[in-house]
Formats: structure tokens, sequence, C-alpha cells
């Protein structure tokens, strides 16, 4: 199932590389791979990668699309 998502392009705009987000976000980079090319993740996994970009939860839709 594709997630739809905004996390390559505020990473990039962030100008954050994918190893510092995955840092931030305390998840792989491969997690970031996937989750950039669209591949589903955790609620908990949004969670982390949605604050670590500095977004707030009630935000979570300017990330992540349903």
């Amino acid at each position: 199932m594709k997630c739809k998502n905004n996390v390559k392009k505020i990473r990039e705009a962030k100008l954050m590389s994918k190893a510092e987000l995955s840092r931030l976000a305390g998840v792989s980079p491969v997690t970031i791979d996937r989750i950039e090319d669209g591949k589903d993740c955790r609620v908990e996994t949004k969670r982390k990668i949605i604050l670590a970009l500095g977004y707030s939860l009630a935000e979570k839709d300017k990330v992540f699309q349903e």
C-alpha cells in the first residue's frame, strides 16, 4: 500500500540529509528511504518523523496524507 507523504519535499526544503532526519527521528536511514518511496510505516514511526521535521502532531496532515 502506498503511503502518500511530503517527507522528502519537507526534508529537502529544510536542507536536511536522510541521515540527519533518521538520527533526529530515531529510525534507520533505510526506513526514511522506504517512507520517501511511499511505502507504508507504523503510526509510531510517522509520529517520530513528524516531530523530527519540526511539526506538531496536530499538523500531521502536512507531512502524511491519509
